[in-house]
């Protein structure tokens, strides 16, 4: 297990990190998993063993019971504090009043001391605006996760689900303001769908921000067990709920060239997607989201691969973006003074 540096902090995260949408499954979380307290310390106790330091979690999953699993597996393991770094988000609906919900002030910080509360913990360590609020302006959301900040129940705050114009537009506000920076962006990134590659992965590249990848196998479409052949698995998540959307073509394309690979390398399909993120420079750590222990062994195994340029070639060729503006553009009237640069001695 490698250590990568969250962004420009000074905060480590592991590079394969443990998500726990999984934990609880009620409230409309039932098709991503049910696992309870039992299976959840099992789970947790796997992962902290092989070296994963990074908990990620949100206060809408299955209404708080996820942080509250999360909270009493930590508890019932004796896990030291320090030695973990737990991620929860506000953002969804918690509640049937109007400001159940959203960035404002007092759902933020309403939140974030339930979410302590849940977790049983007196800090967290990274603090996820969970979705872009239409109706709050981003200064008031901004200078409230900075009073976490200053008070020292938040450590380091982030983003998901946000526009890169939208995470620009926010670092601007924080540095004219002197306020807390997002340390990172929490997004959707697999083989299978690559849209955060346009604009958001630039962006984090350029603003110095962390990228944490969510869903990486397509809500398990690129767990092995579904195929040009076999489009569905019966019983599988993606079975019952086809979340996050691809375009299933390029999907298949991609599948295959896994499949191939796999059978050179003597990997699981799984293993090798997530190993395609992990060689993405711009990924801090990759979420992990299962329901049994072999699942995540398997899923844990892809931290020893090493990809070649030609393994990498392949699956660029299977999962490249169409071309759109205004990339294509970027990419022909800007080529000549990239090179240009990058043949420079500055």
């Amino acid at each position: 297990m490698r250590y990568n540096r969250l962004g420009t902090t000074g905060l480590f995260v592991s590079e394969l990190s443990f998500g726990t949408m999984t934990f609880g499954g009620s409230d409309g979380f039932e098709a991503m998993g049910s696992v309870q307290q039992p299976e959840a310390d099992r789970l947790l106790a796997h992962a902290l063993e092989a070296g994963i330091t990074l908990i990620d979690t949100a206060d809408t999953y299955s209404a708080g019971a996820s942080e509250r699993i999360t909270g009493q597996a930590l508890k019932n393991l004796g896990v030291r504090r320090e030695e973990i770094v737990i991620a929860t988000k506000v953002f969804g609906e918690m509640g049937r009043g109007p400001n159940a919900r959203g960035s404002s002030r007092g759902h933020i910080l309403d939140g974030a001391h339930a979410s302590l509360e849940r977790l049983g913990v007196d800090h967290i360590d990274l603090y996820q605006l969970h979705g872009f609020d239409p109706a709050t302006p981003v200064e008031e959301s901004l200078e409230a996760l900075n009073d976490l900040v200053r008070q020292g129940l938040v450590r380091y705050i982030g983003v998901s689900n946000w526009a890169a114009w939208q995470v620009s537009q926010a670092l601007g506000i924080a540095a004219r303001r002197g306020l807390a920076r997002f340390a990172s962006v929490q997004t959707y990134y697999t083989l299978a769908a690559r849209d955060v590659e346009r604009e958001i992965v630039p962006m984090a590249a350029s603003e110095g921000l962390g990228l944490l990848a969510w869903s990486p196998l397509a809500g398990g479409l690129l767990s092995g067990r579904v195929s040009r052949d076999q489009p569905t698995q019966e019983g599988s998540r993606r079975a019952a709920v086809a979340f996050p959307p691809v375009e299933m073509e390029r999907a298949y394309n991609v599948i295959d060239v896994l499949q191939e690979l796999a059978t050179e390398r003597g990997a699981s399909v799984a293993q090798l997607a997530l190993a395609w993120l992990l060689h993405q420079p711009q990924v801090s750590s990759v979420l992990l989201g299962t329901r049994r222990i072999e699942q995540l062994d398997d899923n844990l195994g892809a931290a020893a691969i090493e990809l070649s340029t030609d393994d990498l070639s392949r699956l660029d060729a299977a999962s490249r973006l169409p071309a759109e503006y205004p990339g294509w553009m970027l990419d022909f009237w800007s080529a000549g003074r990239a090179e240009q640069l990058r043949q420079s001695r500055v």
